[in-house]
């Protein structure tokens, strides 16, 4: 299946539908970063971890302020969940290793960014996650046809500046539903 650009779901959430119901994407929203022939990837932006970005930035040996202490860590997929992944707002500093997801939105893999935020540097608005998420040729499109994701242009501010725990019914309102009033039983017409 060739996916054209028109098709690409880069730059776009997937909503988890409630048929969905076990595991890291129940209950998902998660952007999509990458999205083509080979594939598709994307990062998880409310499934919180029990681990704080000062216990990422002592692991790593960076000196940060207390202020990092609290500040959560998404689990941002099931695929490589050793390694670490920073969504942030494209600014004028480049970094070591980076995916431009659209002119507005990076994702960046390196440690500099992270040293950068952890000297209050780096982006100002920033999602810190470990692991991603990521679907084969046609995985995605598939388990869209079968119901599991519904789909939406991405909103940065659900990202960056939305509470992690509102992010999934911010993006169902802009569709101008209610999660909690779907049903898990899915049907085709």
């Amino acid at each position: 299946m060739k996916i054209s650009s028109s098709d690409s779901l880069r730059d776009h959430f997937l909503l988890a539908m409630p048929g969905l119901d076990s595991g890291l994407f129940s209950g998902s929203i998660t952007y999509i970063c990458e999205h083509g022939e080979a594939g598709a990837m994307g990062i998880v932006i409310n499934q919180p971890l029990d681990l704080s970005l000062g216990e990422i930035f002592d692991h790593l040996e960076i000196d940060c302020a207390p202020r990092f202490q609290d500040q959560v860590v998404l689990a941002g997929g099931p695929v490589q969940i050793d390694h670490g992944f920073v969504l942030h707002p494209r600014g004028e500093q480049t970094w070591d290793s980076s995916l431009r997801v659209t002119p507005e939105v990076q994702l960046t893999t390196s440690r500099d960014v992270l040293s950068a935020i952890a000297a209050g540097e780096g982006p100002k608005d920033y999602a810190v996650a470990l692991g991603y998420a990521g679907w084969s040729a046609g995985q995605l499109e598939e388990e869209i046809a079968n119901n599991s994701w519904l789909t939406l242009p991405a909103d940065k501010r659900i990202i960056f500046h939305t509470a992690i725990e509102d992010r999934v019914a911010a993006a169902a309102a802009a569709l101008g539903i209610d999660m909690n009033l779907m049903s898990a039983e899915a049907g085709h017409a």
